[in-house]
């Protein structure tokens, strides 16, 4: 076999258990991949002692004849999961030399199905952008490019490093998080598939907290097989979060069977914005043509509440952050400022703040505390949490109705230059996530799945959004969008 890195976790899997490829192979030629790709930025704490241990481990497990679909597949894991012994900083200077002494939850359910961990991965400070242009380590680089242009785009964000390294076959497949659209937009800008789970379905213990409430992980993936697998992988109760559901996962694989005569498909009105690039809106209607042609039923809908979900979710996700973050102060862990003769504990939690968290934190610490200070909690937080319950009763009036997905566009627009942004309004960056944003105020299930391509060449992304916990039939109408988008396209190699 020639080009290892380029499999999906499913024919990987297939091929090592008929004994026509190991995990040492196939995660040596992972990491020669990354050691090659430092121009994308994508890997940022690389740990291939560890990742050859791990894969001589896997082959042994592989070859006693129970290993788990996943074992020996070499994966990358976002910065923002904790990583026992490896560093873990959530892209952010105040965490610089922050090595934990346990692993999350997600990380460590993958580690027992024998997982290869190749290092961390990229994303935005704390989880907090649209674009990795945010990250202390430095920007993650989209392997996509504009027609014949050099124009260096984003892969997304918050999970830039995650979709970055899948896109360009440096890792079979990465984990990512996802708490406005982090993981379904960076997808879409890549041409990859990404699955943010119902809120509950993946533990939040051990992944660094921006808004606890909307914070969820998933995973990036080459196609929505891989990301069937992988799920079931990293999913499962945990008693260590108190909002971690207690329910069985299915094996999602074995739902994946292309059959959805009869699925209700709903396509919201309110989805169809002023703006809306003719691309996005000609591959929605193709998208809509193909589930109808798949036997599908394919009804108008209204989500009369969506026009509020921006506003609501940067008051919701903003206060969360100022609360979450009020933990980096200097005193326990991570970067403390050099204080002064005089200087105070108010001195040193200003100055180490200051030096520790970029500027997108500060803002949004910043609007978190003014809306949750005593003057305007009511007028700004409260009105929100109200805007939420509205949204979310949106989505359930819908699926009381009989619809069993929504289907919408992923992003607005496709990748955009890196930097094209900095000096717009910062609101224009955050209509980013303005149809991924409803999804996780709700907290339902939604998949981005690659569907077509820009005038010059950029992956487009198409959203479908399930009920909650029914992951498995999601992704049985995702992998026959799949199918019948048959999109294949790669990045050329530049880097």
């Amino acid at each position: 076999m020639t080009e290892l890195n380029k499999l999906t976790i499913a024919d990987a899997r297939d091929a090592m258990r008929k004994g026509d490829l190991t995990s040492a192979e196939l995660t040596d030629a992972c990491l020669s991949e990354i050691e090659g790709a430092g121009a994308l930025g994508a890997f940022v704490h690389n740990t291939p002692d560890l990742a050859r241990q791990q894969a001589a481990a896997a082959d042994v497990r592989i070859k006693a004849g129970d290993a788990p679909d996943m074992c020996g597949i070499p994966l990358g894991i976002k910065d923002l999961f904790c990583t026992k012994g490896v560093p873990s900083q959530a892209a952010s200077k105040i965490l610089e030399g922050f090595t934990p002494e346990y692993e999350s939850t997600v990380s460590q359910n993958l580690l027992d199905n024998g997982t290869v961990m190749l290092g961390k991965l990229n994303m935005d400070e704390f989880a907090m952008g649209s674009s990795n242009e945010t990250s202390c380590y430095g920007n993650a680089v989209n392997p996509w490019r504009r027609g014949n242009e050099d124009t260096a785009l984003t892969p997304g964000g918050s999970s830039g490093g995650s979709a970055s390294a899948v896109a360009a076959d440096l890792c079979l497949g990465a984990t990512g998080t996802d708490t406005g659209g982090s993981i379904r937009q960076p997808a879409a800008f890549t041409g990859i598939t990404g699955i943010k789970p119902t809120y509950g379905r993946c533990s939040r213990w051990g992944v660094v907290a921006f808004a606890s409430s909307l914070d969820q992980a998933g995973p990036m993936t080459k196609s929505v097989r891989d990301a069937a697998i992988m799920l079931e992988a990293m999913c499962g109760f945990d008693a260590k979060d108190s909002t971690s559901a207690n329910l069985a996962v299915p094996n999602f694989e074995a739902m994946l069977t292309g059959d959805i005569k009869g699925k209700k498909i709903g396509i919201p009105k309110e989805y169809h914005m002023d703006g809306i690039p003719a691309e996005i809106e000609a591959l929605w209607t193709k998208g809509t043509e193909m589930l109808r042609d798949a036997g599908a039923e394919i009804v108008d809908i209204s989500l009369p509440h969506t026009k509020y979900a921006l506003p609501a979710y940067y008051v919701i996700a903003p206060a969360e952050a100022s609360s979450n973050l009020a933990r980096y102060d200097g005193v326990k862990y991570g970067h403390r400022a050099k204080l002064e003769a005089g200087d105070g504990i108010d001195e040193m939690y200003a100055k180490t703040r200051a030096e520790g968290f970029g500027d997108e934190v500060q803002t949004r610490v910043m609007v978190g505390t003014y809306v949750l200070s005593a003057g305007f909690y009511d007028a700004y937080y409260n009105r929100a949490r109200r805007v939420r319950a509205l949204i979310k009763k949106d989505f359930d009036d819908v699926f009381a109705a009989g619809v069993d997905a929504i289907l919408t566009p992923a992003t607005p627009s496709a990748a955009f230059g890196l930097g094209e942004m900095a000096d717009a309004d910062p609101v224009k960056m955050y209509l980013n996530d303005v149809f991924t944003v409803t999804v996780n105020l709700a907290g339902l299930p939604g998949i981005s799945i690659p569907a077509g391509q820009d005038a010059n060449g950029l992956p487009l992304g198409l959203q479908l959004i399930g009920r909650p916990w029914e992951e498995g039939d999601l992704l049985n109408i995702a992998h026959e969008v799949e199918a019948r988008a048959g999109f294949v396209a790669k990045p050329t190699k530049w880097w």
